[in-house]
C-alpha cells in the first residue's frame, strides 16, 4: 500500500453509488417503455389475432354485384333512361382506360403496387404533420378506401381504424391488385348520384369512359375525396383547380409526357350542366317503359341492372321531338305575347344583384332553346338581358316582334317588359337572340309500324319537366273529324261504295237521336254543295255526309264496328253525334287504329319494349306482337281497306291535307284531318304503308284554340315535320287493288256489288253510274 505524502495510510476505496444517476433512470425508463411497449403490441396482435377471424366474408367483393339501375335504350342502342338510387355502369378492369387509371393513382394512392394494404410510411407522415398542427391529412390506401366503402362506418376511431386496417390486409390476400382496383372505381360515390368512373363520365360529359381525355380523366379523378366540393357541376372553380393539381402528379409522376401535359391544362371542359339528359329527348318513353318494366319485376327493376330495349329509334324520335316543339311555337307566334313571368327588384350592388337574378333563374328552368333570362334595361329598340350563365345578351330587331306591344312605356306595369322581368328568349339560327315565350298548349305524337305495331316514336307532351302527363297514352279526347273513317269503313260493310251518292244539305235531329238536346249540325265552313259522292265528301270532311251515313247504317252498328280498330264502346256512344268524333280516344288509340288501313285490314296493338335483359346480357323476357298478314288478325275485308285507302289518299292529295301531298310530293301518303266542335282539339292522323303518324294539339283545360285554328293548321304540320325526316330515304310504295273489286270509270266497287244493281235504296243514295255526272242527273230532289 503505497503511503499518503504525510504518512499516513490512504483511506479505503468507497464503491461509488450510480443508483440515482440520470444514465440509470434513462434506461430504466427506456426498459419500462419498451416492456410496455412489447406488451401493447402483444395485445394489440392478440386483439387483432382474435378479430381476424372475426372479419365479415369477402363475398361483396370476391363475387362483385353492386345495385345496377334500370337502363332504357332505343332500339339502335342509344341510352334515353336510367332509374335507380345509383347510377351505375359497371365497367371490367381492362375496359377502363389507362389515363383514367393513372389520374386516380396519382392522386389517391401512387404506391398502391407496392404496399400490403396499409401505407406505414403514410401513416406516419400524415400522423406527424397532424401533430405539428398542419391541416388534418389522412393516409388511407385504395385497399382501406374499399374496406370502408364495403363494410365500416365513416366514424373516426382507432376501433374502426383498426378494423380498416386488418380488412385491407384480409383483401389483399384474396383479390389481385387489378381486381381491387376495379371493384373501387365502380363503387366509389362521384356526386350526381354516379357511382363509378363509367357512369360519372356519361353524366359529366356525356361520353363513354373509354372516350374521355387527360383532362377530363384528372377531373373525374378529383371527385372521390369530396364529391360535392369538387363537383364540376356545383363548384366549377374549385373542381378545376384540383384537376389542375392531379395533372400536375401525372407530369411529375411520369404517368403523362410534356406535351400531354400542356394540352391537358389548358383544355377547355364541356360539362354536362344538366346532368339528367342523355342523347336523344325520349322522357315520355324512358317514364312509359318504367313503369312497365315495374308491373313485372317491382323493386327489382332498380337494383337488378336491367336492360330494357324500346322499339323507337334515335332518328325517329329526334324527328318527332323537333317537329311537336316547332309546330307548338308556330302557334305561340301566331297567338299573342302574354307578357313576362314574374317581376324582381335587382339590388344595385352588382354581388346582390347576381345573387338574386341566380336564385330567380333557378326557379325558371330551361326548356331546351327556350331559355330563361332577366331584363336589365328596355326600350322599344333594345332589351338588355342576363342568362343564368351570367351572360348578357342584346335582344333588338326582329328579335323584339312578339313582345313589341309590351315594350312601350304606355303598356300596362303588370305586363310590361321592363327591368327586373322574367322573360324566355331562344336564338335564331344559333347567333341573334328573340324574346318568346313558354307554351300553355299542348301536343302530342305519335309514330307505330302498322305491320306490328312497335312505337317507333312517341313524344307525351311539349316538355316532360314541366309535366309528366302523357297525352299520348293519358288524354281521352274528342278525335272529331279524323274518327269519320271508321264511319265510312262501316258504310262499305253495309253496301255503300265511295261512289255512292249522299246530299250534303242541313238536316237536325231531335233529343232521342242524338242522346241529349235537339240538334242542328253544321259543316265546319258553314257551306253546303248538295248532293256529292261518298269519296269527295270525306275528302272535304262534310259533316252532313258523315251524319247521313250513320244515321242510315245505325249508331249502334257504327259503334260495335269502330270496336274493330281497336276504340273503346264505352267511351264512344251510339249516338248520331259519333259520326262528327264526339266520343273519345287517346293518340296511342288512334295509331292503333289507322294502321288497320294502312296494312290491309289487320289488327295490331302498339308496343313500346322489345326485350328485357339482365346485367350479363340474359333475355328475362321479349315481345310477341300480333303482326298484319295473319289471318286471325284480320278485322276488315281487304277490299274495305284498300278502298278506305284510297280515298284518304284522295284526303292527303286535294282535300282538307292537301299540304301533306304538296310537300312530300309522294303518293303513298294518306290520312285525315280532325278539328272538334270550338276547335278544342286539333288532329291529324296519316300514315304511308310502313309508317303512321298521330299528331294531336289542344289544351289541358280545354279551350278554344282559336276561330281559325284546324287539325290541318296545327297537328298536320308536325306530322308533315316528322314524315319528311322519316321517308326520307324510304321509296314509293303502290297499293294494287285486291281481288273482288270491279271498275267501272274511276271507282271501284265490291264487286257483289257494282252499280245499277240497286242494292242501295234510292232514299240513301243510288250506285253511280260510269261517271259522277251520270250519277247526279239520276239523284232525285232529296236522297236522305
Amino acid at each position: 500500500m503505497k503511503a499518503s505524502s504525510n504518512g499516513a495510510p490512504p483511506p479505503p476505496s468507497q464503491p461509488s453509488s450510480n443508483k440515482h444517476s440520470p444514465k440509470r433512470i434513462i434506461l430504466t425508463l427506456l426498459a419500462a417503455l419498451s416492456g410496455l411497449a412489447v406488451c401493447g403490441v402483444l395485445v394489440v396482435v392478440f386483439a387483432l389475432a382474435m378479430a381476424y377471424p372475426n372479419l365479415p366474408a369477402l363475398d361483396t367483393l370476391t363475387d362483385y354485384r353492386p345495385k345496377m339501375p334500370l337502363r332504357i335504350f332505343t332500339a339502335d342502342n342509344v341510352l334515353i333512361g336510367e332509374f335507380g338510387e345509383e347510377r351505375r355502369t359497371l365497367v371490367h378492369f381492362k375496359d377502363i382506360p389507362d389515363v383514367m387509371k393513372k389520374a386516380v393513382l396519382a392522386i389517391e394512392d401512387t404506391g398502391f403496387y407496392e404496399h400490403g394494404g396499409v401505407d406505414y410510411w403514410g401513416i406516419l407522415r400524415a400522423a406527424l404533420h397532424n401533430a405539428t398542427g398542419g391541416a388534418r391529412q389522412g393516409a388511407s390506401t385504395i385497399t382501406q378506401q374499399v374496406a370502408r366503402n364495403f363494410f365500416l362506418s365513416s366514424e373516426q376511431t382507432l376501433k374502426r381504424k383498426a378494423y380498416e386496417a386488418l380488412l385491407a390486409w384480409k383483401i389483399e390476400k384474396n383479390l389481385s391488385k387489378d381486381q381491387i382496383l376495379e371493384v373501387y372505381m365502380n363503387q366509389i360515390y362521384l356526386g350526381q348520384r354516379a357511382f363509378g368512373f363509367s357512369s360519372a363520365a356519361q353524366i359529366y360529359f356525356g361520353k363513354d369512359l373509354r372516350d374521355i381525355t387527360v383532362a377530363e380523366a384528372a377531373m373525374l379523378a378529383g371527385l372521390p375525396k369530396a364529391p360535392s366540393a369538387y363537383n364540376p357541376v356545383v363548384n366549377p372553380k374549385r373542381a378545376r383547380q384540383r384537376q389542375q393539381y392531379i395533372l400536375l402528379r401525372m407530369h411529375q409522376l411520369g404517368y403523362i409526357t410534356d406535351a400531354q401535359y400542356e394540352t391537358a391544362k389548358n383544355e377547355e371542359l364541356k360539362i354536362k350542366m344538366d346532368s339528367t339528359a342523355f342523347g336523344v329527348h325520349a322522357e315520355y318513353v324512358a317514364e312509359m317503359a318504367r313503369q312497365l318494366v315495374y308491373e313485372q319485376f317491382k323493386e327489382d327493376t332498380y337494383t337488378r341492372g336491367l336492360n330494357v330495349f324500346t322499339t323507337i329509334t334515335k332518328a325517329d324520335q329526334d324527328a318527332a321531338y323537333l317537329a311537336l316543339r316547332r309546330g307548338v311555337m308556330d302557334y305561340e307566334r301566331r297567338h299573342a305575347y302574354r307578357g313576362p313571368e314574374k317581376y324582381i327588384e335587382i339590388p344595385s350592388g352588382k354581388g346582390e344583384a347576381d345573387e338574386a337574378i341566380e336564385a330567380e333563374l333557378a326557379e325558371h328552368p330551361d326548356s331546351n332553346d327556350i331559355v330563361a333570362a332577366i331584363v336589365l334595361q328596355a326600350s322599344p329598340t333594345l332589351v338588355t338581358a342576363v342568362l343564368a350563365s351570367g351572360e348578357e345578351i342584346r335582344i333588338s330587331g326582329a328579335g323584339l316582334a312578339f313582345a313589341q306591344g309590351w315594350l312601350s312605356p304606355k303598356a300596362a306595369e303588370t305586363r310590361r317588359v321592363r327591368r327586373g322581368a322574367v322573360i324566355r328568349v331562344t336564338q335564331d339560327g344559333g347567333s341573334s337572340w328573340s324574346i318568346t315565350q313558354m307554351p300553355e298548349v299542348e301536343s302530342a305524337f305519335v309514330a307505330v309500324s302498322p305491320d306490328d305495331g312497335a312505337i317507333q316514336a312517341l313524344v307525351g307532351g311539349f316538355d316532360f319537366n314541366r309535366s309528366k302527363f302523357n297525352h299520348v297514352t293519358q288524354a281521352w279526347r274528342q278525335p272529331g273529324s279524323s274518327f269519320k273513317p271508321f264511319i265510312y269503313s262501316a258504310a262499305l260493310e253495309r253496301g255503300f261504295s265511295p261512289a255512292t251518292l249522299i246530299n250534303d244539305a242541313p238536316i237536325s235531329f231531335d233529343a232521342g237521336s242524338t242522346g241529349g238536346q235537339a240538334w242542328e249540325p253544321k259543316n265546319y265552313d258553314g257551306k253546303y254543295e248538295g248532293p256529292m259522292t261518298m269519296r269527295r265528301g270525306l275528302t272535304k270532311s262534310k259533316n252532313m255526309i258523315s251524319i247521313r251515313i250513320l244515321n242510315k247504317i245505325g249508331a249502334r252498328y257504327g259503334q260495335e264496328y269502330a270496336t274493330r280498330f281497336g276504340f273503346d264502346a264505352e267511351k264512344n256512344p251510339p249516338y248520331l253525334t259519333l259520326a262528327l268524333g264526339a266520343g273519345a280516344t287517346t293518340p296511342l288509340q288512334m295509331a292503333g287504329a289507322y294502321s288497320v288501313f294502312a296494312n290491309g285490314g289487320y289488327r295490331v296493338m302498339p308496343y313500346l319494349i322489345s326485350k328485357v335483359t339482365d346485367a350479363d346480357g340474359k333475355v328475362l323476357s321479349e315481345a310477341r306482337p300480333e303482326r298484319a298478314g295473319v289471318d286471325a288478325n284480320r278485322v276488315i275485308d281487304e277490299r274495305n281497306a284498300w278502298l278506305m285507302d284510297s280515298m284518304l289518299r284522295d284526303v292527303a292529295r286535294y282535300g282538307t291535307a292537301a299540304k301533306a301531298q304538296a310537300t312530300l310530293k309522294r303518293p303513298d301518303i294518306a290520312g285525315k284531318t280532325g278539328t272538334t266542335n270550338d276547335s278544342i282539339d286539333a288532329w291529324f292522323a296519316g300514315y304511308q304503308p310502313h309508317l303512321v303518324g298521330i299528331a294531336w294539339m289542344g289544351y289541358d283545360q280545354p279551350r278554344n284554340l282559336g276561330n281559325r285554328e284546324t287539325g290541318g293548321g296545327l297537328a298536320l304540320p308536325i306530322w308533315i315535320g316528322f314524315m319528311q325526316k322519316a321517308l326520307k330515304n324510304v321509296p314509293v310504295e303502290d297499293r294494287p287493288a285486291p281481288a273482288g273489286l270491279v271498275q267501272y270509270g274511276d271507282e271501284f266497287y265490291y264487286m257483289e256489288n257494282p252499280p245499277g244493281t240497286g242494292v242501295q235504296s234510292l232514299d240513301v243514295g243510288v250506285p253511280a253510274p260510269a261517271t259522277e255526272q251520270k250519277a247526279r242527273d239520276a239523284v232525285r230532289n232529296e236522297l236522305f
